[in-house]
């Protein structure tokens, strides 16, 4: 899996980026089949910097978050629970469908003879 973190409008601090990665790579335990995330923080507003999460999924459409704070860390802590809530909508649209249809079993006739 590949993670890609990158800044607009400036530089993260030193220490950030290895502390974004390993918060975007415990994605991976929601759904194993992530090809890619993509973290890119919006810093052109310094008070309020934007985060925005992209993640890619093998056969499945792209979960993409935004969110704002005070700092890059909790922006990226408040984004992370609107991905993890899209990853398990598609796990359970994956494999939910399959579990959910169940084969009709019908009770086998019981002999009135003995």
């Amino acid at each position: 899996m590949q993670v890609n973190v990158s800044a607009r409008h400036g530089t993260l601090q030193p220490g950030d980026q290895d502390l974004i990665e390993e918060k975007a790579i415990k994605l991976r335990r929601l759904y194993d089949r992530i090809n890619a995330i993509e973290v890119t923080i919006d810093l052109k507003q310094l008070d309020k910097p934007v985060v925005e999460l992209k993640v890619s999924a093998e056969h499945a459409e792209d979960s993409i978050a935004r969110a704002e704070a005070s700092n890059v860390i909790a922006a990226l802590d408040n984004a992370i629970p609107k991905v993890e809530q899209q990853l398990r909508r598609l796990k359970d649209r994956k494999t939910g469908n399959r579990s959910a249809a169940h084969k009709h079993v019908e009770a086998a006739p019981t002999s009135e003879d003995e």
